[in-house]
């Protein structure tokens, strides 16, 4: 049985939405697990009243994207494991085949499916990540607002796995551990992406099968809210997974040439709240505990 875990944060037509695309579609077994991060609308009394036979955990406060997850497995039943973002609806079943790829090599610890965008479902979103550039801890998703016409539909290794839907085992997880809390929102994947390769495992994409992504229904973009969390996630990137010249070279990278820059352009946008958000995330990424 795969356990499906997808969090709710103010988001409960895109939950309903989700669970009724799996309930119509996915033949494999499973049961699904929502964890309601402290809606203010009673989202997850609502969720228990709409589908009872869903596992409705509804946390007292907001413990962001990796806590909720970490949260949700904690009631899992399943051998497999899938994170699954709220605002994802599938439409033809997935499970087995994503399954039957981690079982098809020991060293596969997590892989993803191909992601599309949920408003145009022929445009690719995901069907895997660059490795990250060490200094300037950037990379980028592959095929991103690409026609698919099949250009990715063999099954590899890549560098990441997709935070939107992943799916693991729990024997993986008992080994390798959960992903690390202190970020709250954004690098989660990606952290935990490098935690299973230092322990040996690959993480894989699978494209044969698709699920579309609404993207970023429950965070918008260019909001100071993404702006802080985004600032402060890739400094605490940085200090965890680089050591000795690397990790000083990148953290003097982004505070002199992507700092800089993006303040200017806050600045001349005027933007005053989201310049505001990147100095407070660099400041609090530099100063919070990476453990």
């Amino acid at each position: 049985m795969v356990s499906i875990i997808t969090i709710n944060y103010n988001g409960y037509q895109d939950t309903c939405e989700l669970i009724d695309s799996l309930r119509q579609k996915e033949t494999y077994p499973y049961e699904i697990i929502v964890v309601d991060n402290a809606s203010k609308n009673e989202d997850g009394l609502r969720l228990k009243k709409a589908y009872p036979d869903v596992k409705v955990i509804c946390s007292k406060e907001n413990l962001g994207f990796a806590g909720g997850n970490n949260l949700g497995y904690q009631h899992a039943k399943g051998e497999y494991i899938l994170y699954i973002n709220n605002d994802i609806v599938i439409k033809a079943p997935f499970l087995q085949t994503l399954v039957t790829r981690l079982n098809s090599k020991e060293n596969i610890g997590a892989l993803s499916p191909k992601i599309k965008y949920s408003y145009a479902p022929d445009i690719i979103q995901y069907v895997g990540y660059t490795p990250m550039l060490p200094i300037t801890i950037r990379n980028r998703m592959i095929g991103t607002c690409q026609k698919d016409v099949g250009q990715y539909d063999t099954a590899c290794k890549t560098a990441f796995v997709h935070g939107a839907c992943m799916l693991t085992s729990r024997k993986i997880i008992k080994e390798v551990g959960c992903m690390t809390e202190i970020y709250f929102l954004f690098y989660e994947e990606l952290d935990w992406s490098l935690q299973l390769q230092r322990s040996g495992y690959e993480v894989w994409v699978e494209p044969s099968v698709c699920v579309y992504h609404k993207e970023s229904m429950s965070i918008p973009k260019n909001t100071p809210l993404r702006q802080y969390y985004l600032s402060r996630s890739r400094f605490l990137f940085t200090r965890r997974n680089y050591k000795g010249v690397t990790k000083y070279m990148a953290c003097f990278y982004q505070l002199f040439c992507t700092l800089p820059l993006n303040t200017l352009l806050f600045f001349f946008k005027l933007q005053r709240q989201n310049l505001l958000a990147i100095w407070r995330g660099v400041f609090r990424g530099l100063i919070d505990k990476k453990e």
